[in-house]
């Protein structure tokens, strides 16, 4: 299937906030601590703007999983296949998978699993920000919701269009917040 055929079939729509996503993300959660090993797992969290419950989102479930250096992606890798989730991109310190992308386009539920080594995390931070500073959320809402229509069938498009919003306020959180999210091992 061709990109753009791809993007026919999951295109870019946002909806309000969906007070199940914090449950549907909880539940993903649990079952990922029993499938991974627990002392290679430093922290699994739920990022996105599903996370954030005063705006508009993709209803699709962002989890960041973070890993020790020493954790085995390929093992973490086929133990994710086995759960239904695709390996959409695998990069050497970074991978990331989907679940609930069918034949017929978005299952009921939807996840976008970003695998990554602890310490490479800005989304915390971002998140972190529109939580504590609503207005700011509500200026992203409105980027993505100006976006939406403009990208509806380009998500390479729609992510480029909302990059320098999130670089400027996750700089912004990160001095804020310095070092909220390092690791201690």
């Amino acid at each position: 299937m061709s990109l753009p055929e791809l993007w026919q079939l999951f295109p870019i729509f946002l909806t309000e906030h969906n007070p199940d996503w914090k449950i549907w993300f909880r539940k993903e959660q649990l079952s990922l601590e029993t499938l991974f090993p627990r002392d290679k797992i430093i922290r699994i969290s739920h990022i996105g703007s599903t996370s954030v419950d005063t705006i508009w989102a993709k209803p699709i479930i962002d989890i960041l999983v973070e890993t020790t250096r020493d954790a085995d992606w390929q093992s973490l890798k086929k133990t994710l296949l086995e759960d239904a989730y695709l390996c959409m991109s695998e990069q050497k310190e970074r991978m990331d998978f989907n679940k609930g992308y069918t034949g017929n386009g978005f299952a009921e539920r939807v996840f976008h699993l970003h695998l990554r080594y602890a310490g490479d995390n800005d989304e915390l931070y971002f998140r972190d920000y529109l939580l504590e500073h609503r207005n700011m959320a509500k200026m992203y809402e409105k980027l993505k919701l100006d976006l939406w229509k403009k990208f509806e069938y380009d998500r390479d498009g729609y992510t480029i269009g909302k990059t320098s919003f999130i670089s400027k306020y996750t700089r912004m959180a990160k001095k804020d917040y310095s070092t909220k999210y390092d690791v201690i091992r």
